[in-house]
């Protein structure tokens, strides 16, 4: 069954939001009349859009069929090393350059997510709209940029470290400590209570990926 697409976006944008909010995991195989069908588009587009993206090492071959990629631990490591650097950069720029408006905006995201609290799948999506928010607020284009290709290899991990018990409370308080430094406009405080929620993110995956 096909769904209804909003005329602005193209396949390439569909399939990544697809992948990013899980409707195709590590490992899935994506046909192109499948993707077609889906998205109410001839098959032109779908494979142009898979091109992409297999460029982009989002997808990777396996014989003759696409599938979606997965990170081994040294690819996740370095991953977060430079998400750390990044996002505390973003939320150090926030903090000087947020209008109040964006900053309320933030407020208002993690007063929202305490009744998410106990949704891991509705919380990370929030978490994900939550960061975005940060990178916008930095108002730095350059930026946000090296942030959007480092969000979509994020989606390349199969599970969220917010559905580990506890996680979900855990990030609400590190959220919270954020958008307190950015009202403040304290941009040391804001970057290392970013750099810190990432941090416990990444240690909190480790241990998920040694249970499995």
């Amino acid at each position: 069954m096909s769904q209804t697409t909003r005329p602005n976006k193209d396949a390439y944008t569909l399939i990544l939001e697809a992948i990013d909010v899980g409707v195709y995991k590590p490992g899935d195989r994506l046909v192109e009349s499948d993707l077609a069908e889906r998205f109410g588009m001839s098959r032109t587009p779908i494979r142009e859009a898979l091109q992409r993206l297999e460029t982009q090492s989002l997808l990777a071959r396996d014989g003759r069929s696409l599938i979606v990629n997965s990170l081994d631990h040294n690819q996740m490591a370095e991953l977060y090393v430079v998400r750390g650097e990044l996002e505390g950069l973003a939320a150090r720029l926030a903090a000087h350059h947020a209008t109040n408006e964006e900053v309320r905006v933030l407020q208002d995201m993690v007063e929202a997510d305490k009744a998410r609290v106990d949704d891991p799948s509705a919380l990370a999506r929030s978490n994900r709209r939550f960061h975005k928010q940060i990178h916008l607020a930095s108002h730095n284009r350059y930026l946000v940029q090296q942030l959007d290709l480092v969000h979509r290899s994020m989606a390349l991990m199969a599970t969220t470290s917010i559905a580990v018990e506890g996680r979900g409370e855990d990030t609400l308080v590190e959220h919270q400590a954020i958008v307190d430094a950015i009202t403040a406009r304290d941009g040391d405080a804001a970057d290392a209570a970013l750099r810190a929620h990432i941090s416990t993110a990444f240690v909190t995956r480790l241990k998920q990926e040694n249970s499995e």
